[in-house]
């Protein structure tokens, strides 16, 4: 199973079960949204900078890797960016590795050393407020390891949105994984998979860590009730969220991102 879900392409018919439920979808082919040399197709957002701005080269090519870089920085000052591609998405799969570098910046806060993530079903960088940390999404939380203790990665996070977990609503922003923690340093690999019905599979080297479903905007959401209350007021008070931009997050420690791929998946 392991091996099966990380390297299948081409066009295949799926079924997927999940708790109480038989699914069927059509995939298509695995397509890269990053070529491995160039950050064509992506834009950076960096709170307290204009949509476009790739302040002190942020995210860089290096290597065949979108690296998340602060060389060029003095300081972090809560500069959080993320750097989306342009299309977004509705029901399908995206897979890359990704790995935790060192050091952090000398600022950035505790809780977010060796912290990152891949936002999707995201509202659009365009939609973002200047100052903005965050964009109203959901999270796939990369965390490293810091300190001696268990770290897992793969949590799921929800900066304005909620979603359930075994159809309860979920009070925290934060839902801790079953994932493992990863020494700094190692590649790893994740898998996200979004099903037409809006159900979501988390897996970090090929083992799932989280399912979850029932995206909506959240107006009592803790971390980002205003942009959540904004963007409710502009769709006529649709909560539902189905689609949306996929991101790579900027949160004060360097990290790397490859092999980027989209599968986009159909019901049949």
């Amino acid at each position: 199973m392991r091996a099966k879900s990380w390297v299948c392409a081409g066009l295949a018919l799926v079924g997927m079960a999940l708790p109480g439920s038989a699914l069927a979808q059509t995939a298509g082919r695995w397509t890269p949204i990053f070529d491995g040399k160039t950050l064509d197709g992506w834009t950076a957002k960096i709170a307290r900078h204009p949509l476009g701005e790739n302040w002190h080269d942020t995210f860089i090519v290096k290597d065949g890797a979108i690296q998340v870089s602060y060389a060029g920085y003095d300081k972090f000052a809560f500069q959080f960016g993320h750097l989306f591609y342009k299309t977004p998405f509705k029901a399908y799969r995206l897979r890359l590795s990704y790995r935790v570098l060192e050091p952090p910046l000398p600022d950035t806060p505790a809780w977010a050393r060796g912290n990152s993530g891949v936002m999707f079903h995201s509202q659009s960088p365009e939609s973002m407020g200047l100052n903005q940390a965050f964009p109203v999404s959901v999270e796939f939380q990369i965390l490293g390891k810091d300190g001696d203790g268990p770290r897992p990665t793969g949590s799921v996070c929800t900066p304005g949105l909620s979603i359930t977990i075994d159809g309860k609503p979920q009070a925290e922003h934060c839902t801790t994984s079953s994932g493992p923690t990863i020494p700094n340093g190692t590649w790893t690999k994740l898998e996200l998979e979004v099903l037409p019905n809006g159900q979501v599979t988390e897996r970090i080297n090929g083992a799932v860590v989280h399912r979850y479903a029932d995206i909506a905007l959240d107006p009592n959401d803790p971390m980002s009730p205003a942009d959540a209350k904004r963007l409710i007021a502009e769709r006529g008070g649709v909560l539902a969220v189905k689609e949306g931009y996929i991101a790579l997050q900027s949160e004060g420690h360097p990290i790397e991102f490859k092999d980027i791929q989209v599968q986009v998946l159909r019901s049949s």
